[in-house]
């Protein structure tokens, strides 16, 4: 089953879609600034592994112009906490447990939303970002198990990781991924043997 799903937020629409397989294992949100070319690949690969996912927007179509929208951590992550509350008072998705996937300049803002969420986000895997940009208060109340996966060339990120990991108590791990593989599969693996433990 497939739904549109459109969050109101004072500032706009926020668009995405749900997608539910048959007896889903759990429910991945899948968190982005805006919409990519990669969001059909991303969710196909999550539901290779039985995940139904939920691919939100957390840019209105007004604030994608502005190319410094994206580090706004604070607004991206209440918006992000306001569609994990979404899902948890939608009837398809409210008793799936939950994980979120995210990429680049979202990253900090899923550290956040998952420290202030933590009866309810199982599990978080970032790729790519800089995660340090959470800060320390949401890094030390983060409980969720953390998947970090890198491009091999993304160096920023490593760095990042390396200041951010000091500051994590939960059970975090470290990926580098080669050229051309397939981020969403790693986080898929991760987050079953969370969803199954």
């Amino acid at each position: 089953m497939n739904r549109f799903i459109t969050l109101q937020t004072p500032h706009g629409s926020l668009h995405g879609q749900l997608d539910l397989p048959d007896n889903p294992r759990g429910l991945v949100v899948v968190a982005r600034a805006h919409h990519t070319v990669e969001d059909a690949a991303i969710s196909s690969s999550f539901a290779e592994f039985g995940c139904a996912t939920l691919s939100m927007e957390l840019l209105t179509a007004h604030e994608v112009q502005f190319a410094d929208a994206t580090q706004n951590v604070p607004r991206l992550t209440q918006r992000l906490i306001d569609i994990l509350d979404l899902a948890r008072n939608d009837g398809d998705m409210e008793k799936l447990p939950l994980a979120i996937y995210t990429s680049g300049d979202v990253a900090p803002a899923a550290i956040r939303a998952a420290a202030q969420r933590d009866t309810l986000v199982r599990a978080v895997a970032c790729h790519g970002g800089l995660i340090d940009r959470a800060g320390v208060q949401a890094l030390e109340l983060l409980v969720a198990p953390l998947l970090m996966l890198f491009d091999a060339n993304d160096l920023a990120g490593q760095t990042a990781c390396q200041r951010a990991t000091r500051h994590l108590i939960c059970t975090h791990t470290t990926q580098v991924l080669d050229i051309g593989d397939d981020p969403a599969a790693p986080a898929a693996n991760w987050f079953l043997s969370i969803f199954s433990g």
